[in-house]
């Protein structure tokens, strides 16, 4: 499937769609069961054109779990998860200090939309390699620079009412790219979400990338508003005109 959007704002890296499945797909890459790694690494890998799979024993992380739909992996974390993300705890390893104290993370948690999907496994694929008569991506995520990143913002504000059409949600790097967005699908007026700021995920893509992740059919929306919009116009031509070629 080829992307408009991605196509107008010369995107670095293909867009990554996300789908769930209970067939493993062949030669994708995985993480080895029971060892450390993580998810955002592998959407890096997906965006420079490599097929990527998580099963419920290969999601490298605790907090990978949580965010790929496999439930609340947290309730595994030694020492417990709401220690790590704060304080630490003594014993443990050393707190992350991304919250205060013990008891917001806890609030954080709860307020996380945890689910656990109905599949055995979640793909990460290169959306040109995307067949839409055989299957139907979950979410779609796009690599943005500031320039690009804008671009998507108004364009996702740009057939709906209201200006909030757009979140940036605290988060680990797979909740704002799988979690958060595709619980997105389910509302009324669902929102793309602005992702990768956790600092922990940011030494595995490039220094000067966010993510961008729509639900599929916000996607398609997008996709069909491009042409008539400020994509057309002089005003994003100046901009465009100083993002490199890939």
């Amino acid at each position: 499937m080829d992307s408009e959007i991605a196509q107008r704002l010369k995107l670095r890296y293909s867009p990554v769609a996300i789908l769930f499945t209970d067939e493993k797909p062949p030669g994708a890459l995985e993480f080895a069961e029971g060892r450390w790694g993580c998810v955002a690494a592998m959407l890096t890998a997906a965006a420079k054109g490599r097929q990527t799979v998580f099963g419920r024993r290969t999601f490298g992380c605790l907090g990978g779990g949580v965010g790929l739909g496999f439930g609340n992996t947290y309730s595994d974390f030694p020492g417990g998860f709401e220690y790590f993300l704060s304080t630490g705890k003594e014993g443990y390893r050393e707190g992350e200090a991304y919250k205060k104290t013990p008891e917001l993370v806890t609030t954080f948690v709860e307020a996380l939309p945890i689910t656990d999907i109905p599949n055995h496994y979640v793909v990460f694929k290169p959306l040109t390699e995307v067949d839409i008569a055989v299957e139907e991506p979950k979410v779609i995520v796009f690599y943005a620079t500031a320039d690009q990143l804008s671009a998507l913002v108004v364009l996702a504000n740009y057939g709906r009412p209201g200006n909030d059409n757009v979140i940036i949600p605290f988060g680990a790097g797979c909740h704002t790219i799988c979690l958060i967005p595709w619980h997105e699908a389910s509302r009324e007026r669902p929102r793309a979400v602005v992702g990768m700021t956790d600092i922990s995920a940011r030494p595995v893509i490039d220094a000067d990338l966010l993510s961008f992740s729509v639900p599929f059919d916000m996607f398609r929306e997008m996709e069909d508003n491009v042409p008539g919009s400020f994509l057309d116009k002089p005003d994003w031509r100046k901009v465009a005109d100083r993002i490199p070629e890939k």
